[in-house]
């Protein structure tokens, strides 16, 4: 038994949810919202979620992992009305989900909701974006089905954190929950989308239970493999919405059952009564994040740190040596193993060194202050880079670890060659909810993003064809800008 497993469990963790199970009392939740709709709020916060993943998702299309994850949709064949963002392709809903949720997580740039410790939107939004397409529903019934889809998603990753271990059960377990949980948001979701009834859409959650999988061993040693997580759970979500809908079932007790969900990923440690507690009224959406820097959001404060030394004068040829402090759940990830963190191999591993993101931030300087070309596999090569990422030393901080998860703090102290020691605490790392992005940085994130693959003025198009769902739009518009590719750009001309 792993070491979390000897904490005590909370007192609510085997109390069935209702009659018909938890996935009952969701699928009835999931079934109104689909009569009823949600207000204008939720949708422009789901809008502003879609911009954001088709931005990232854009930028990402030339990537190998997801030219390899297209070219095995392309093979699997079949005809279908649902587009891929960047190729002028027509899936069946399951493989577009595939394709397109691996573009959105690709980039490691999708945005985060930070107590469940996961990406949301990188599973839901392509399931429900697949499944809209399909069906032929609405902007506003597609923005009402991601909103419940990531609502879920969240809650269930909540229901995972535990206080006395300071972190999420999944994350400690070295397990996903961004692809876990995001394969039972992909399938309400899209089963919202494909019109089924609360039972169905109660059995495509409990089907979409059996289907989550994700390992996080890649973010610490390497391998392309994490970067399919999420389209491989958009795509099992769409397959669980679409069995059940043809008839297939699940107990109703597939999440909090004795051999369900939660005790197959975090034995007695999940606070069950989370998933249900204030839902519809209480909306864990509402509290994503977005990113402002292409890498793992662990890194984030360091470069804000590294960014406020830069604005101060400090150059990386002042640097004699660095010490990055962060809290002890995230030095895993960006920190170890440390002669592998000091030295990436390609430009995705760079997104997850602690030391590559401080050289990035003092010698870099694009986007929002670090951009996709500080992650180019060519550009971690540079002999500069890679000599100031070796100075970095990356250490646990109690004072962080009694910020995180609520925050991502860090403290980055800097001896200089003048013998001066420069520290800057971040509090909580640009972008998250203390200190949020604007709209306009939102929308210059997409922009520049998006602008770089296909060109301004479609750019400008897709975002208001994005923010015109709000108002009910049909998806043609949105399809068609973002299924064509730039002239100038691999792939040929536009559709």
């Amino acid at each position: 038994m792993s070491a979390p497993d000897t904490l005590s469990a909370p007192a609510a963790a085997a109390r069935p949810a209702s009659p018909d199970g938890i996935v009952g009392a969701l699928g009835r939740f999931a079934a109104a919202v689909r009569v009823d709709g949600l207000a204008r709020t939720l949708r422009v916060e789901a809008a502003a979620r879609v911009l954001d993943l088709v931005g990232n998702s854009l930028i990402a299309h030339d990537e190998p992992v997801a030219q390899s994850v297209l070219q095995v949709a392309r093979r699997w064949g079949g005809h279908g009305r649902a587009s891929v963002i960047g190729a002028p392709d027509r899936l069946p809903a399951a493989s577009a989900a595939l394709v397109n949720g691996t573009l959105a997580h690709a980039m490691d740039f999708d945005d985060s909701h930070m107590l469940s410790v996961l990406h949301p939107s990188a599973s839901v939004i392509p399931a429900a974006l697949a499944a809209a397409q399909a069906s032929g529903a609405s902007g506003a019934a597609l923005l009402d089905a991601i909103t419940v889809g990531t609502e879920i998603c969240i809650r269930l990753g909540v229901a995972a954190y535990n206080e006395r271990i300071g972190n999420s059960v999944f994350f400690e377990r070295g397990q996903h929950a961004t692809s876990i949980c995001g394969t039972v948001g992909a399938a309400a979701a899209a089963a919202m989308l494909l019109g089924l009834d609360a039972a169905q859409i109660a059995a495509a959650l409990g089907i979409a239970a059996s289907m989550g999988a994700g390992l996080l061993e890649a973010n610490r040693t390497g391998g392309s493999v994490k970067r399919i997580h999420c389209g491989w759970a958009a795509h099992a979500g769409v397959s669980a919405a679409e069995l059940a809908g043809a008839g297939v079932t699940a107990p109703p007790t597939a999440l909090e059952g004795r051999f369900g969900f939660f005790h197959a990923w975090c034995g007695e440690l999940a606070d069950v009564d989370a998933v249900l507690r204030n839902l519809g009224d209480d909306w864990e959406t509402s509290r994503i994040i977005f990113k402002p820097y292409p890498c793992n959001h662990f890194t984030h404060p360091g470069i804000d740190a590294a960014l406020q030394l830069k604005a101060q004068g400090v150059t990386a040829d002042d640097v004699v040596s660095a010490e990055l402090r962060v809290a002890t759940a995230t030095l895993r990830t960006i920190g170890e193993p440390a002669e592998l963190k000091a030295n990436p191999p390609n430009g995705y591993a760079a997104a997850f060194s602690g030391p590559y993101t401080i050289a990035a931030a003092l010698l870099g300087g694009g986007g929002l202050g670090v951009w996709f070309d500080d992650f180019d596999d060519a550009r971690v090569q540079d002999p500069a880079r890679r000599a100031l990422a070796a100075k970095v030393r990356c250490v646990a901080d109690p004072w962080c670890d009694a910020r995180f998860p609520q925050s991502l703090p860090a403290v980055l102290r800097v001896t200089l060659r003048d013998a001066q020691v420069r520290e800057v605490r971040v509090e909580s790392s640009k972008g998250t909810r203390s200190r949020p992005l604007t709209e306009q940085e939102r929308v210059a994130k997409f922009v520049l993003a998006a602008s770089s693959t296909l060109g301004m003025p479609r750019a400008l198009e897709l975002r208001d064809a994005v923010q015109a769902l709000v108002d009910d739009t049909p998806l043609d518009a949105l399809a068609a800008l973002t299924s064509g590719v730039h002239p100038n750009r691999k792939g040929g001309e536009s559709s």
